[in-house]
């Protein structure tokens, strides 16, 4: 079996799980450590001609990262795409397990099994917190409706104010956020890189939480992980 990946969590998975079958990656799959595969552009700009030398036999893509007409091209060069939808981790579980089969899996790995019972019972916060939750700054945008990284966060305590909005990923002014008075701004490092001193400044008077983006926005082996460092990151910043 040979398998391209257009999407970093769905890469760390595959490579995690099953050894030897991925060809080629993402500029932006950098886990796990030291993957050795052909690099074939980024996930919105994947060089359909360098994924179509590789003859692959799968290519795994996801509805929200990559764009639809780049699909279609690999489609178009003759080669099979699944594509994967995950808004929430209930659909996170059973589409890693669809991946897996699709990609020549057998037996479920025990990371997926650990996952799972790791979210069965997350951390219970001390009380439940309001939040913004900003992806991007200039412009802000923050996390919408229906998301997958919206859902994690409610199960860990944090229901963000923008859960309702129209849009997936508005655009929000600065100073809508503010007004908003959420109890947290939940700062990811990715996709913009948010630090200590990026971010938090822009939010004076409010507790910011600094939380890793990769157990926040990936589904795949760091889901194992993600209740507790995610919990742990959010309680610091409730004190």
């Amino acid at each position: 079996m040979r398998v391209v990946s257009l999407v970093p969590s769905l890469t760390e998975a595959v490579a995690v799980s099953l050894p030897g079958v991925l060809v080629g990656a993402t500029d932006w799959c950098t886990h796990p450590a030291g993957l050795d595969v052909v690099r074939i552009g980024g996930t919105k700009n994947p060089k359909a001609d360098r994924i179509a030398a590789l003859a692959p036999d799968l290519v795994i893509a996801n509805e929200e990262e990559n764009r639809k007409p780049d699909l279609d091209a690999l489609r178009a060069a003759g080669l099979e795409v699944l594509v994967t939808e995950v808004r929430d981790l209930p659909q996170a579980f059973r589409e890693l397990d669809r991946v897996l089969r699709a990609c020549g899996g057998t037996a479920r790995p025990r990371w997926l099994d650990e996952a799972e019972a790791a979210w069965a019972s997350p951390p219970v916060p001390p009380r439940r917190t309001t939040a913004v939750v900003p992806i991007w700054r200039r412009p802000w945008m923050v996390l919408g409706r229906d998301t997958f990284a919206g859902d994690v966060l409610a199960r860990l305590g944090v229901d963000h104010l923008h859960a309702g909005h129209a849009e997936r990923y508005p655009r929000v002014p600065l100073e809508e956020l503010r007004a908003a008075a959420p109890d947290l701004v939940v700062l990811p490092d990715e996709p913009y890189r948010f630090t200590a001193d990026d971010g938090p400044e822009a939010f004076p008077g409010l507790p910011c939480a600094l939380v890793s983006g990769r157990h926040l926005t990936w589904y795949g082996p760091s889901l194992a992980r993600a209740p507790r460092v995610l919990d742990e990151a959010l309680r610091a910043a409730r004190r």
